[in-house]
């Protein structure tokens, strides 16, 4: 039987190793965490449970997908149920707005709250559906980096739709022409869930709109968490075989093939090696003598995040699953990220709150806040305990002016993630969420190939390599290395 390697238990090596179990392969995957999950995993803070990663889950027919190609049921895994009202937005001002699933809705809904013609929303969203459904399935569902990828008549039609897919204009021109600066802020928002720079971003990046406002979010029944414990567990069930707390330290090379790993001094062979963790730490550490693709490795490094855990000791009606209070200056907000490489006085805070949909994440009238604001990536001389103390600071006293309350006197448990905790449990590079930035016109094309073109036998998935982060994109980094290697003979 031909063997197989995955480095790294996240959601993306663990859809890997079970799809190429599947297809013949006899698995082993080494994670050095005494968990799988990688960033999608939970916490407990007192008497709250928090998902500790991920928190917006779209596209969840890629999950389904993994279990049946697997020859699975997926409900005999994981459920989940479709989330009607997405986010409640607050504004200083006093302006709130709820986002919806329903497209008629949401434009109303705007136009209510805003003043914004709900016709001009739908066309906006329409727009976002077109980027979509021109380009998603070519940059979610194939590597971008072999020809037959080009060779079909889909990616014909798209490179004859380029005019319109409004690729080198930035995120911000185009969702300007919205006019009303709160409704621009919200469609620029998108441009964070991959961690770029709505002003420097391309406009493409605007159909990650298109997953939430017109395929709509998802939640798991018992929380993100879900996610990758029905993974891990269908991997188990197909014969994956999993060593935890073992750290991979050396990727073994003969003669550029790929052909087993080093742990703790001893040596597993297999004929292929998958690798899940951030390919910077993979060339830096694990092949420290291969030829390193320094122009890809050298791409600036998406934000990061600060999470505050908090176990609140009240309940907030006017509070749903998804919240954000919006910062007064967004663009001095993305310039302090990505230019100074600090945080911003008035940041956009952004609370998740799994106990309004998952029974026992919080005793009875409590809530689990999982309270998060975008900061940069780790770089020069930040002081890190100073900027998290300046973050506090500002979240405090912006949930206390949004929401009229003294927050701190019902904060009874408190957990804290930052950019340091990130890439030392998780190996990130500079402690970045999804490896590279977009922050170009085509950064969000040139990311890492799922292969490598010097070494034979070893790919890579996960957020670091094409097509990014994200549960579903993470998914589909998988899928493309499943599907590029062949059956097992």
């Amino acid at each position: 039987m031909k063997t197989a390697i995955v480095i790294g238990a996240g959601i993306a090596g663990l859809a890997a190793a079970a799809r190429l179990q599947s297809k013949g392969y006899q698995v082993q995957v080494f994670e050095h965490r005494p968990y799988a999950g990688g960033k999608l995993t939970q916490i407990t803070v007192g008497n709250y449970r928090f998902d500790a990663g991920p928190s917006i889950f779209t596209m969840p027919h890629y999950v389904d997908e993994v279990f049946t190609e697997c020859g699975k049921n997926p409900k005999d895994y994981f459920e989940y149920t479709m989330v009607d009202d997405i986010c409640n937005y607050f504004w200083e001002d006093g302006t709130r707005l709820t986002s919806y699933a329903d497209i008629e809705k949401f434009s109303n809904e705007v136009e209510k709250n805003l003043g914004v013609d709900a016709a001009a929303v739908r066309k906006m969203v329409e727009k976002n559906k077109f980027k979509f459904e021109t380009v998603g399935n070519i940059f979610l569902r194939r590597s971008l980096h072999r020809l037959q990828s080009f060779t079909n008549w889909e990616t014909v039609r798209a490179v004859l739709r380029i005019p319109r897919l409004q690729l080198f204009q930035s995120m911000n021109k185009v969702n300007s022409r919205l006019k009303h600066p709160k409704l621009v802020q919200l469609f620029n928002r998108f441009a964070t869930y991959n961690g770029s720079n709505p002003f420097e971003a391309s406009s493409i990046l605007n159909l990650v709109g298109h997953l939430e406002l017109g395929l709509g979010i998802a939640m798991p029944k018992g929380g993100m968490h879900d996610i990758s414990q029905s993974v891990y567990k269908l991997a188990q069930d197909l014969g994956v075989k999993f060593h935890f707390g073992n750290k991979v330290d050396e990727i073994l090379l003969n003669k550029n093939v790929a052909n087993g790993v080093v742990v703790a001094g001893q040596t597993y062979k297999a004929d292929l090696v998958v690798c899940n963790m951030d390919v910077h730490y993979a060339y830096e550490k694990l092949m420290p003598n291969a030829v390193k693709p320094k122009k890809v490795l050298e791409q600036p490094r998406s934000s990061s995040g600060l999470v505050f855990y908090w176990g609140i000791k009240r309940s907030f009606p006017e509070l749903i699953l998804h919240n954000a209070l919006m910062s007064s200056d967004p663009k001095k907000e993305f310039e302090c990220i990505f230019k100074d490489k600090t945080i911003t006085d008035d940041p956009t805070i952004y609370i998740n709150i799994t106990s309004k949909s998952v029974e026992g994440d919080a005793p009875e009238g409590c809530e689990n806040w999982f309270t998060m604001i975008n900061v940069p990536h780790i770089e020069g001389d930040q002081n890190w305990d100073e900027l998290i103390a300046k973050g506090r600071k500002s979240i405090i006293e912006k949930i206390n002016r949004i929401l009229n309350i003294d927050i701190e006197q019902y904060i009874e448990a408190e957990e804290i993630f930052e950019p340091r905790i990130l890439q030392e449990r998780t190996f990130s590079y500079q402690g970045s969420l999804y490896g590279i930035s977009s922050n170009t016109r085509t950064g969000a094309f040139f990311r890492h190939s799922n292969f490598s073109r010097r070494v034979k036998q070893l790919y890579f998935c996960g957020g670091s390599v094409h097509p990014g982060g994200g549960i579903p994109v993470c998914l589909s980094s998988a899928k493309i290395v499943a599907d590029i290697i062949p059956d097992a003979k």
